[in-house]
């Protein structure tokens, strides 16, 4: 682990007060701690109106070269404004696969699991372990506290990638409310909402991901109407709550599968 992630004062344009910021630290695949490096000669900008497309950027792990899409950093402010932080490591900027571009080119912003430099393109890597040794078991899922809708949709991709998905992006389809969050061969619906998900929601998943050839999954902050349940259940979706620690709870028997340590 290295060192622990300095604070810096950000002063709000709007109202003139200074805070401190620290920015956030992600997991990579790798297992080193991913940051965004802030820019401290740059001044924020406070948010005017949002855009899917400003939400995510895409940064480089120092330690493996992998780059991911993680939600941009931002600070609410007393006075109600919510700042953006400039960065500046080029690597690390608006993700791409924005409006029109489809999704080729939103599934090449994901995790780039591709061969290492030193290594031919196109050959195995001799890992010296035999093809029948069982895969090591997942370590302990590290949540991220939920104060925020974002802080919804951070906490489903890390539990994505920690369930195997290194690919987590945007999905091409938005649902009507909600989230919607997508890997290879996977769809998944965050519902930050203070009403449970209802049997509607449930179905437009459901025959989204079908259309798609996909699984999917959905994960509700306040849980889901007894109906919904019921849907999921003959549908066999998973459904998670999650709690404010940002840990996805198993509410039925497939997520139940997919949670356990040898799924």
């Amino acid at each position: 682990m290295g060192a622990m992630p300095e604070s810096v004062p950000v002063r709000c344009p709007a109202c003139r007060r200074e805070r401190l910021y620290t920015a956030p630290r992600y997991p990579c695949a790798c297992g080193a701690p991913v940051e965004p490096r802030l820019d401290l000669h740059a001044a924020p900008t406070a948010v005017a109106h949002r855009t899917w497309e400003e939400e995510w950027i895409t940064v480089r792990c120092r330690s493996c070269g992998r780059h991911s899409q993680w939600p941009r950093p931002e600070l609410g402010c007393a006075c109600g404004a919510v700042l953006r932080l400039p960065l500046t490591d080029p690597a690390e900027g608006p993700a791409d696969g924005g409006e029109g571009g489809g999704g080729a080119a939103g599934a090449e912003t994901g995790d780039r699991t591709g061969p290492p430099a030193d290594t031919p393109e196109g050959h195995p890597v001799d890992t010296g372990r035999p093809t029948d040794t069982p895969p090591p078991s997942r370590p302990p899922f590290r949540p991220i506290a939920v104060r925020t809708a974002r802080d919804a949709v951070t906490a489903t991709a890390l539990y994505l990638r920690w369930l195997g998905h290194q690919d987590i992006r945007r999905a091409d389809q938005r649902p009507t409310s909600g989230i919607g969050l997508a890997a290879r061969g996977l769809l998944a619906h965050v519902d930050p909402s203070v009403h449970p998900a209802s049997l509607r929601d449930v179905e437009c998943l459901w025959l989204t991901a079908m259309t798609a050839s996909a699984d999917c999954v959905y994960f509700s902050l306040a849980g889901y109407t007894a109906d919904a349940r019921a849907r999921a259940d003959s549908l066999a979706v998973p459904l998670f709550v999650l709690d404010l620690t940002g840990t996805p709870q198993p509410v039925n028997a497939a997520a139940e599968r997919l949670d356990a340590p040898d799924a």
